[in-house]
């Protein structure tokens, strides 16, 4: 897994290799910057009634501003607490262990228990790991679970909502039941965890990063699979990325989507009779791996994505976007 300096050093790495320190769009962006008013509100109702009417100037951009030091350290989550649903195992586990490499202690929330010892993740990232049993078709339940980290570690400063359920089924053949239950845990439990957490990131009065899994699902049909209420389940969380980063903004809370392909994951080698369409059917030829995710969750939970909210990452291989062979 990555440790916070791989993870920074492989960020950095790829700024300079595409940019360079002196490259053209970082000369634009110095150009046109400048001083600005940044009107950052610190709650919402300010925000409205004094018409945003809050300013604070924005330090000049400058070329020493930025080395490969200073890239690094806004990828740190030194010091911060990260909440991750869906975080016993598969991607969800791979993300917690993403954000204990960059500094940050984690808090799993799962009806299952972590695949991995939590002592052996806390000695192997140095940061505190910690496991509460949730299940998100409860919300007294996800009302308890929030309660209890509270109590143990004191505040929450980033939030991923990675429990989910997939269903492959025809359209013809989906039942009410199995369908109402796709919809309680991949929308319901993502979009009341997302809650909780926000409530939290208010009342401490610092803002906040919320990421939400949604899918290749939520862009278009997939091949070989009929998934359309998990589609539609993804899509929802897709959209909710965008219409909460616009309301959480004046509490300066930052909702982000993430939009995986085909991943490599105890989940997807179930499917043993299409592995050669994860395989083959990505423009980039090969299937994806939780760790493919990994930088472009760490980017959007860091500071280095202080401007970025309301944006969707769609990790799929380029499969999104359609394929020219057939």
């Amino acid at each position: 897994m990555f440790s916070q300096r791989s993870l920074a050093t492989t960020l950095t790495s790829q700024v300079i290799l595409r940019h360079g320190l002196q490259g053209p769009s970082l000369s634009i962006r110095r150009a046109s910057t400048g001083a600005v008013n940044c009107r950052i509100p610190p709650t919402a109702s300010s925000y409205h009634s004094q018409q945003r009417g809050f300013r604070t100037t924005c330090p000049s951009w400058s070329p020493s501003a930025f080395t490969p030091g200073s890239v690094a350290e806004k990828l740190s989550l030194n010091g911060k607490v990260t909440v991750v649903t869906g975080g016993a195992r598969g991607i969800g586990l791979t993300l917690a262990e993403t954000v204990a490499g960059l500094g940050s202690d984690v808090v799993i929330l799962d009806v299952l228990q972590p695949e991995r010892e939590l002592a052996d993740l806390e000695k192997r990232y140095g940061t505190r790991f910690r496991y509460y049993r949730m299940d998100v078709t409860s919300k007294p339940g996800m009302d308890a679970a929030f309660d209890n980290v509270i109590k143990d570690v004191g505040r929450i400063d980033n939030c991923i909502t990675s429990a989910g359920l997939a269903l492959d089924k025809p359209f013809l053949e989906h039942t009410w039941e199995e369908s109402s239950r796709i919809l309680d845990i991949n929308v319901l439990g993502s979009f009341f965890s997302a809650q909780l957490a926000a409530k939290q990131m208010i009342k401490q009065g610092n803002g906040g990063s919320i990421v939400m899994i949604a899918s290749i699902a939520a862009h278009c049909a997939i091949p070989a699979q009929r998934v359309s209420i998990y589609g539609a389940s993804k899509a929802a969380i897709k959209l909710l990325g965008r219409t909460l980063a616009v309301e959480m903004a004046p509490f300066n809370i930052r909702v982000n989507t993430l939009s995986p392909g085909f991943i490599a994951t105890s989940m997807s080698q179930q499917f043993t009779e299409i592995q050669h369409v994860f395989q083959t059917t990505p423009p980039l030829g090969r299937i994806g791996t939780p760790e493919d995710l990994a930088l472009a969750v760490a980017y959007m939970l860091s500071d280095g994505a202080s401007y970025t909210t309301g944006a969707d990452i769609a990790v799929t291989g380029g499969l999104h976007n359609g394929r020219i062979d057939i």
